[in-house]
């Protein structure tokens, strides 16, 4: 695909890495992103992959412009306001950058439209900000083969990795489901309304997505396709948290469940059965080691994740732990308090409610936000930098 002179001229700082070169620039301009959501992540996202030369961008989003959203989404200005907002950010790309393509999808993306749209792009990059379309388009992704680059934000805090993404022996990276194989608890994210958070906070997170979009589609340097990128506003601080594929994943194991895209109705409440599970934070739990007490530690996580890393205790996968009697759990105290964990808190309840009806335990807790609150509050030395 030929450049112009015009393009080389606006490239040039791209053509002068070796790393990208006219090569890199090419496999820019013949690379088809698609991003759902041109909001707080969607903003940086769309301008950077506009600005860098990326050929075809889709953009996906429903919504219109209020003013609430100015404050981060930089795509937009009060001009803009009541307006579609797939709409402006489609001219704001085209005045960016006349020598990309700029598909706009003004509608919501469901069940019913999701493979239709995305079987056309290379990439899909996340810029949503609820949970349903995040397994929504997680399921389409891994039933198509597209690499999906994911990105949250919420307060001061935030997280990026590219999910299903291609790997040295041919097979594909963990998914979405693999890391949260159910919505986190409530106590991570209080409800599906986008919450507080810091202005500047997508800026970051959504320029980390770029980055690993541009850096997938000209194949350089390291993918972040092994680990989960944490970072924090108020502390300037990033970690990394290993990945692996979940080996029961319902969507990308090899006996999945999940086999074509189902409407996914999500709601961001802990069901009523959750009610009756106690939380231990993680903070609580370390004055509890310190001060010597008869505390048990159970890890419900797989076989690979526990390999990663681990904060002591049993180790029972949730998937046996299930199939599991009182007898099968002798080696327990039963008298000492009990304290689950897992990656995000979603396996330990659930780890829980199926302990509870043993009725064999006098104290049971799940530790609050599992694993990646205790990193961010607790042992930042548990994660992998």
């Amino acid at each position: 695909m030929p450049f112009s002179q015009k393009e080389l001229l606006r490239y040039s700082r791209h053509l002068a890495l070796p790393e990208v070169g006219l090569d890199g620039q090419r496999a820019l301009k013949e690379a088809k992103v698609l991003v759902v959501g041109t909001g707080g992540l969607g903003s940086p996202i769309l301008l950077y992959l506009a600005a860098s030369g990326v050929g075809t961008i889709g953009l996906i989003d429903f919504d219109t412009v209020d003013e609430t959203n100015l404050q981060r989404q930089v795509l937009f200005d009060m001009n803009s306001v009541g307006k579609s907002k797939s709409s402006v950010a489609k001219n704001k790309l085209a005045a960016l950058n006349p020598y990309i393509t700029v598909n706009e999808y003004n509608t919501a993306i469901n069940s019913d439209n999701a493979l239709e749209i995305i079987k056309s792009y290379d990439i899909v990059v996340d810029g949503t900000d609820n949970f349903t379309t995040r397994y929504l388009v997680n399921d389409a992704c891994v039933l198509l083969g597209k690499p999906y680059v994911y990105g949250s934000v919420f307060r001061f805090e935030g997280q990026t990795a590219i999910l299903n993404a291609p790997m040295e022996d041919g097979r594909r990276g963990p998914c979405y489901r693999c890391l949260f194989p159910e919505p986190p608890p409530a106590d991570l994210v209080p409800n599906c309304s986008e919450g507080g958070v810091l202005g500047v906070l997508p800026a970051m997170i959504g320029s980390l997505q770029a980055t690993e979009t541009i850096k997938q589609i000209c194949s350089i340097g390291k993918p972040l396709s092994r680990q989960l990128m944490l970072y924090s506003a108020l502390d300037l601080d990033f970690k990394k948290v290993n990945m692996v594929k979940d080996a029961s994943c319902a969507i990308c194991s090899e006996h999945p469940v999940i086999t074509d895209l189902q409407p996914i109705n999500l709601s961001c409440q802990v069901e009523t059965e959750d009610e009756t599970v106690s939380l231990i934070t993680g903070s609580a739990l370390r004055k509890l080691l310190e001060k010597g007490q008869p505390v048990q530690l159970l890890d419900v996580r797989n076989d690979d994740e526990r390999k990663m890393m681990h904060i002591g205790g049993r180790h029972i996968p949730l998937d046996k732990l299930e199939m599991m009697t009182a007898a099968d759990l002798k080696y327990f105290d039963k008298q000492a308090p009990l304290i689950v964990y897992c990656t995000a808190g979603a396996r330990s309840k659930k780890a829980i409610i199926q302990l509870q009806k043993l009725d064999i335990f006098s104290e049971l807790y799940s530790l609050q936000g599992g694993l990646l609150r205790w990193i961010s509050d607790v042992d930042s030395a548990l994660s992998t930098s």
